[in-house]
């Protein structure tokens, strides 16, 4: 926990809590995993003091829908709060903002030297948000959006414009939206949301974007949520946004690779370039047949996860 007592904050005002600010700043995790994606609401201390020990891989702070209008500046400053007393934390953590001309530029302004990892644009439409988002943005900060938009569903790709644009979080419920679709879609091999799935996930990989699945909203359930996960998964996704440690513990479970996986991985690689350097790059090998370039290159992606 980052704090051993909340009741510090009880009845204290916005500008109050400014003036307990601290001058932490996390060093970046080191892990790649992205399994698990948890939104957490900044209005709850408890869940903000998590953050040093959460085991979500991704820790995102919503500052968006879920916050009232009247309330957001509230959340901004709990947010600003426990990261400024943040020593260490295991997840990759981002900060939700509000769409860039309706609150989110002033809240990357305001954030923009506290220890996190990346801000993630809510309901983008076009580049030029992003571009707007990145030329204010510190450079050690990633930059991700939410695929929430029609305008933004129909060319994913165009949305590349920079490095530090590393991560889509596919808003399903918000797109339906946006396409006049009815939620009732949202159903395991329903055709519309396969596509949908698919095609998030293609362009994503095209334009080199890591691709996060959508928050399954029934929060108690956690068997259609494994299934869902699971179903993600045989489609080629890698991780999924969750909505509390529940689903987060599904989540990580489902989408690691296996030690088998792992152990095959590595040696197909060992072995490849060893044959590599002597000049030989297809062969047959006694424990798993043909190797040849696309299989190591396919053993380098299961190292990489």
């Amino acid at each position: 926990m980052i704090f051993d007592d909340l009741s510090i904050f009880e009845n204290k005002s916005i500008e109050e809590k400014k003036q307990l600010f601290g001058n932490k700043k996390k060093i970046a995790p080191t892990h790649k995993l992205h399994r698990s994606n948890m939104m957490l609401n900044p209005l709850n201390l408890k869940h903000l003091n998590t953050l040093d020990k959460n085991i979500a891989d991704v820790v995102t702070l919503n500052l968006e829908d879920a916050i009232a209008p009247s309330r957001k500046k509230e959340a901004l400053y709990n947010i600003a709060l426990f990261l400024s007393h943040l020593k260490n934390s295991k997840s990759f953590i981002v900060i939700r903002t509000n769409p860039f001309d309706e609150g989110g530029k002033e809240e990357i302004e305001f954030l923009n030297n506290f220890g996190f990892d990346a801000i993630r644009l809510a309901k983008v439409k076009s580049p030029k948000e992003l571009e707007s988002a990145l030329n204010i943005l510190n450079q050690d900060h990633e930059l991700h959006f939410s695929l929430e938009t029609k305008e933004a569903f129909i060319d994913i790709r165009a949305l590349k414009i920079d490095d530090r644009i590393t991560t889509a979080n596919l808003g399903i419920l918000d797109l339906l939206a946006s396409l006049n679709l009815p939620q009732s879609l949202v159903q395991i091999a329903n055709p519309t949301i396969d596509y949908i799935l698919a095609k998030f996930l293609i362009d994503c990989k095209t334009a080199n974007i890591h691709p996060v699945s959508f928050m399954y909203q029934d929060y108690n359930n956690t068997g259609e949520f494994r299934k869902w996960c699971e179903y993600e998964k045989s489609l080629g996704f890698t991780g999924k946004a969750c909505m509390g440690p529940k689903q987060a513990e599904i989540a990580n479970e489902i989408f690691k690779v296996d030690r088998y996986e792992l152990e095959k991985a590595q040696y197909i690689k060992e072995i490849f370039e060893l044959n590599a350097s002597k000049g030989i790059n297809g062969f047959m090998d006694d424990r798993y047949g043909f190797i040849d370039e696309p299989i190591y290159k396919n053993a380098l992606i299961v190292l990489n996860q």
